[in-house]
């Protein structure tokens, strides 16, 4: 009787943190999004309800360009990367459809609005690679150091704050890079060069052989069980989900934020952050060449509290941080000094990276495929490419 008694209070405050936290939060996101649509219009309040989607998705399915890598790198588990292709082949598919609504000819030499198609050069291939590499370091994307923020990773905040050291980092070096291999780079956009039938062709084509490539190398997890009709709760929230459910509906998201408010994307605000705060200390050129002219996570001087992609991120942490709690995969993480330094290394690499391609894993690589840019693939390859080599010596 004592210790059902003493596991009393103990249970009155799980409850609390997996049931009623999480609904106040959702509560809140709904009520805040109100009263942004009566006070500022539909862009706000459909970005914030829209990053509130795209974190329980990233949550739920653990949809971390850096995680699934690893697993396949480490286990030949094939599975996290198939749902990331799922969603590229779902945003094709529906950018496509959209693209032909805003730009009817694609040989006119017209880009759809902004779509994140951005140039081709080596400056993209190397600050690739330094994302890549960041992730390695860090352990996460930066769209993952923010959902893992709602999952209680305090190492987050250093790779975060990284981030924004990285982006003043890039900034600084920005004119420099420009000039010496950005302004005269090529913007490929595959409509403008096979069509819209041609380039569905070619995207789903090359996913579709990466699917058969991966499918071929995969090994499947042992122990691995089917999840029947009774099962069906403890895969909404106490497991997580298959990465391909949440490929499919982030591929739908996509299309869906592309048609209402602007490509996916997580790191225009915080470039924004750190610009803001770099120009305030005299730290960053005067002016920054060319760079307001692409698409892509744009950055601009705050002249507002809170921007479209502020209101994204503020929805993503909020909402995985509800779905954490209701899962019960909220815990504070102890972070050694050592990992420490390891998060803000690898977050200013990200953030340099980030600044300096336009974008990130979800920006750049993410949005940027699924508009058929060129810049996406090329980004992707060497993004990979930094990973894998900075892993391999990691472990090693």
């Amino acid at each position: 009787m004592q210790s059902t008694i003493n596991r009393a209070p103990a249970m009155r405050r799980g409850r609390l943190f997996s049931a009623v936290l999480p609904t106040l939060i959702a509560a809140g996101l709904i009520v805040g999004s109100w009263q942004l649509s009566v006070s500022n219009g539909d862009p706000l309040a459909l970005s914030l309800l829209l990053g509130a989607a795209f974190g329980v998705l990233l949550q739920r399915s653990r949809f971390c360009f850096f995680c699934v890598t690893r697993d396949f790198l480490d286990h030949r588990d094939a599975r996290g990367l198939l749902g990331i292709l799922a969603a590229l082949a779902v945003g094709t598919l529906g950018y496509h459809l959209i693209f032909g609504l805003f730009v009817p000819d694609p040989a006119g030499g017209r880009l759809p609005p902004d779509a994140h198609i951005g140039p081709v050069s080596w400056v993209l291939a190397l600050a690739a690679f330094a994302f890549g590499s960041g992730m390695a370091l860090s352990g996460s994307c930066i769209s993952a150091h923010l959902y893992r923020l709602g999952e209680g990773a305090i190492g987050s905040v250093a790779a975060l704050g990284g981030v924004l050291i990285g982006f003043g980092l890039g900034f600084a070096t920005w004119n420099t890079l420009y000039l010496a291999g950005i302004d005269q780079a090529p913007v490929i956009w595959l409509p403008g060069l096979a069509g819209y039938g041609g380039s569905m062709l070619i995207q789903l084509g090359g996913l579709g052989l990466l699917a058969g490539l991966l499918m071929r190398w995969h090994r499947p997890a042992d122990g691995a069980q089917a999840v029947g009709p009774e099962g069906f709760r403890a895969r909404l929230l106490g497991q997580r989900w298959p990465t391909y459910v949440g490929g499919l509906l982030i591929g739908a998201l996509a299309v869906m934020a592309y048609l209402r408010v602007a490509p996916l994307g997580v790191t225009a605000e915080l470039g924004s952050l750190a610009r803001t705060g770099g120009n305030g200390l005299g730290l960053l050129p005067d002016r920054l060449q060319g760079l307001d002219g692409f698409s892509g996570c744009a950055t601009a001087v705050k002249n507002a509290l809170l921007s479209e992609n502020g209101a994204f991120i503020t929805g993503l942490i909020l909402a995985s941080l509800a779905s954490a709690l209701a899962a019960g995969d909220f815990r504070l993480q102890r972070v050694t000094a050592g990992k420490s330094a390891g998060n803000l290394a690898g977050g200013v690499l990200m953030g340099w990276g980030a600044m300096t391609a336009l974008g990130c894993t979800v920006g750049t690589l993410l949005s940027g495929i699924m508009a058929a840019a060129v810049s996406g693939w090329v980004f992707a390859l060497f993004c990979l490419l930094g990973l894998w080599l900075t892993w391999m010596i990691r472990i090693d």
